[in-house]
């Protein structure tokens, strides 16, 4: 069973109690404007895990990556840690076709690039991610990363951009660099210690939420990783969508 809980009257209703691709994408459109709008899509179960045995498959549903495909269709750039890259698995992102004219009339690629943060370097720069995208890969990191991690990078096809000093990524910094390149509609998918620092930067906009009604115990972390905020930031429900007892929710900096 699917259901909306409608917040605004802007979100659309389900046609035929199912969620075409078209209605999810409407749903979770970036809103408009010329700067960058940096949103996180993440799951975590009732106790607050956002990984079961260091992945995020375990805790999630069909509904939940039909969702994590739909934002996915939607960025220009997709933003992911290192230690997130290898634990996934990730592979270059694909174009769509249930997407491929909404990209086109926003004047966007066939596929977001892949965004992949790391100080040190230590990526394995011959899997597809980096050697065959279809839209090239970006590696994130700073000033002082190995000089020569940062040519290899650069041979296997990626572009290496510079968004701090010393070995640090600068999350803010890292907004602005992306933005400088056209890709303002962006999309982080963790893991967690990036999204904290995202947090902590005050630069995440929305945060697209998946509740999943489980428990794992456990010391798995949280959404958000790293050292506190000094005042918590409020944000506000936007939308929330349910199925078998899965939340879908989506909040929006106030």
């Amino acid at each position: 069973m699917r259901r909306l809980f409608p917040v605004t009257d802007q979100t659309p209703a389900p046609e035929g109690g199912e969620w075409s691709l078209e209605a999810l994408a409407d749903a979770y459109a970036y809103p408009a404007g010329d700067g960058p709008w940096l949103r996180a899509n993440m799951v975590s179960t009732l106790d607050g895990a956002a990984q079961h045995d260091g992945r995020s498959q375990p805790i999630s549903s069909d509904t939940d990556m039909r969702i994590f495909g739909t934002l996915r269709g939607l960025a220009d750039v997709v933003v992911a840690g290192a230690e997130t890259v290898r634990a996934e698995g990730y592979r270059p992102a694909r174009a769509r076709d249930a997407f491929a004219a909404r990209r086109a009339a926003a004047g966007q690629g066939p596929a977001p690039a892949i965004a992949v943060v790391s100080g040190s370097l230590d990526l394995d720069f011959s899997l597809p991610l980096y050697v065959s995208p279809l839209v090239p890969t970006l590696v994130l990191t700073g000033a002082g990363a190995p000089a020569e991690r940062i040519e290899a990078a650069r041979k296997a096809g990626a572009e290496v951009v510079i968004a701090g000093e010393g070995s640090r990524v600068d999350p803010a910094r890292a907004v602005r660099e992306l933005a400088e390149r056209g890709l303002k509609r962006q999309l982080a998918e963790g893991g967690p210690r990036l999204l904290g620092q995202f947090v902590a930067a005050g630069v995440l906009d929305e945060v697209c939420l998946t509740f999943s009604p489980m428990l794992t115990a456990g010391d798995a972390q949280r959404i958000a990783g790293g050292p506190s905020v000094e005042v918590p930031e409020r944000f506000a429900l936007t939308s929330l969508l349910e199925e078998a007892g899965f939340l879908f929710s989506r909040y929006c900096r106030i």
